[in-house]
């Protein structure tokens, strides 16, 4: 019997929505701040995954000035008469005691697009969802998000009919469920079974806590009446699991009536404990009870690292590991950039052929534009290389290889220009907001036009090394703390009220700014991702 081994999305992969359309599955999932926004995962057999689409792109979304951690939360992929359907969150502000959450949907007859223009929904919550139910009738459901002092900020999940013919919201908004005493109720999902409406969602809130709550109701409305051995999957308070996080479920079947239900999870590294990865996307098993209540096929609700695939020919995966050489007339779809479209005023493939030229903007704090493409880190221990030509004239130029989780944890090997000096590589490293040089002797460049730059990451070290020949390598810093790369390190709570949060994961990637204006640019050959 073949088996699934998870994750089945390692890396920064979060909130997962499945649909099944005849023999393809797909899975969206969350990119905050990363675009274009939204991952499409495409599978045949459950077990091998490809990226396929981003269908979140220019026309759909400005993220420009999306603070970190905002932009694209919790999408949801859904699929009726022959339409493909996305509604998503663009958050715009999510720290203090107000979010400013914006929710559209889009369409497309081709899960690859073109999609539609955004129908703009609503702006009470986030993580919205679209259910189509057997009458015809479509309803939007999302959490809602209560600012007041002594009040539940997670308010409920609310409901509301989604006309197609007037593009908006119609009628009454419904409240059909405050939540159990696990609190944070958030990502909800309505699935039909046997003459019931069944409500999934996410409890816990989306760190060590986390868990997928059922309820159901023999009317749309409600009242929901909770699974009495709720929650049906988590992994809180069990330490000794593997797969931890679980939690923000969605559910399928397959052809053979085979029952599956994917969610996120976390796997943290020792000693730290935190999640370098990021919050990545597992499957499990699930059958119906007797009684009609969703339940893991092995019993119990411990996430299952292990667990039997449908039978189904064997899909097969396009390895995103190896050499990209910058000869190509696009980027491969792994590479992402921040906040905007990876347009020609930035990068270029086409200025110098067989080679990447980034030019210089704004500073690794901006959450404007900055120049940086990277991909996602999806291994616990991965090398990355690149080489690169760059000629700096002032201190405010810098370009290089570059391990970020957002604007204020990062660790960069650049290479700069000092006015006595001269051209020299350094090391940059920020955690929480503290900028730091871990080496204080800079190695000076002035005889070598181009520089190779390797990063090592080994679970929660990291060490980088350059070279002036590809061959022999030397190491430039002491070794460095890989695991402020991390929600975990992201998250600063004083006094119990979260002061910065991180919902993102860990990227590698190469960027360069120019702090002068002047758009200074480096030339990158090829950039190497291998995993061990």
């Amino acid at each position: 019997m073949k088996k699934i081994i998870n994750p089945i999305l390692t890396g920064f992969n979060p909130d997962p929505s499945i649909i099944r359309v005849e023999e393809d599955y797909y899975i969206a999932t969350s990119t905050f701040e990363w675009f274009p926004g939204v991952q499409i995962h495409h599978s045949q057999d459950l077990i091998n995954w490809n990226v396929i689409t981003h269908p979140v792109g220019e026309k759909q979304i400005d993220m420009i000035g999306d603070p970190d951690s905002g932009g694209v939360w919790a999408p949801c992929l859904s699929y009726d008469n022959g339409v493909y359907y996305l509604v998503y969150t663009d958050v715009i502000s999510h720290m203090g005691p107000y979010k400013d959450t914006h929710n559209y949907l889009i369409s497309a007859t081709d899960i690859m697009g073109p999609w539609s223009d955004p129908v703009y929904l609503n702006s009470s919550g986030f993580d919205p969802s679209l259910f189509h139910d057997d009458d015809g009738k479509k309803w939007i459901l999302n959490m809602i998000w209560d600012h007041r002092k002594n009040k539940n900020s997670f308010a409920g999940i609310v409901m509301q009919e989604y006309s197609e013919r007037e593009k908006s919201l119609v009628g009454p908004i419904y409240n059909i469920f405050k939540g159990t005493e696990l609190g944070l109720t958030e990502g909800p999902h309505i699935y039909k079974h046997n003459g019931y409406y069944y409500l999934m969602t996410a409890e816990g809130g989306t760190r060590w806590d986390h868990a997928i709550t059922v309820a159901r109701s023999t009317q749309l409305t409600g009242p929901y009446e909770v699974d009495p051995q709720s929650p049906m999957l988590t992994s809180a308070y069990k330490p000794e699991l593997e797969l931890q996080k679980a939690g923000h479920g969605s559910l399928i079947t397959t052809p053979n009536n085979e029952l599956y239900l994917v969610h996120l999870c976390g796997r943290p590294v020792k000693p730290s404990g935190n999640c370098i990865l990021g919050r990545e996307t597992a499957i499990q098993l699930c059958e119906w009870t007797e009684e009609g209540w969703l339940r893991l096929a092995k019993g119990g609700n411990d996430p299952q690292v292990t667990i039997a695939a449908p039978p189904s020919p064997e899909y097969r995966i396009h390895s995103t590991a190896g050499r990209v050489d910058f000869s190509v007339d696009q980027l491969p779809i792994e590479f992402q950039s921040l906040r905007e479209p990876q347009y020609e005023g930035w990068l270029s493939l086409k200025d110098r052929p067989g080679f990447l030229r980034l030019k210089g903007r704004e500073s690794l704090y901006s959450t404007q534009r900055q120049s940086l493409i990277a991909r996602r880190q999806q291994a616990f221990s991965v090398e990355v290389e690149t080489v690169m030509e760059y000629e700096p004239e002032c201190f405010q130029q810098m370009a290089g290889l570059i391990y970020y989780y957002n604007t204020k944890n990062y660790h960069y090997l650049f290479v700069s220009y000092d006015e006595e000096f001269g051209k020299y590589l350094g090391i940059m490293s920020s955690n929480r907001g503290v900028y730091e040089e871990p080496i204080q002797d800079w190695v000076s460049l002035e005889e070598h036009k181009s520089i190779y730059l390797k990063a090592d990451i080994h679970h929660e070290e990291m060490r980088f090394s350059i070279s002036t020949d590809g061959q022999q390598w030397d190491e430039v810093a002491p070794t460095l703390d890989a695991s402020i790369i991390s929600d975990e390190n992201a998250e600063l709570v004083k006094d119990g009220v979260a002061l910065d949060q991180g919902f993102t994961g860990a990227f590698v990637g190469l960027c360069a700014q120019d702090l002068s204006g002047r758009k200074k640019h480096a030339d990158f050959n090829y950039f190497q991702y291998r995993e061990r």
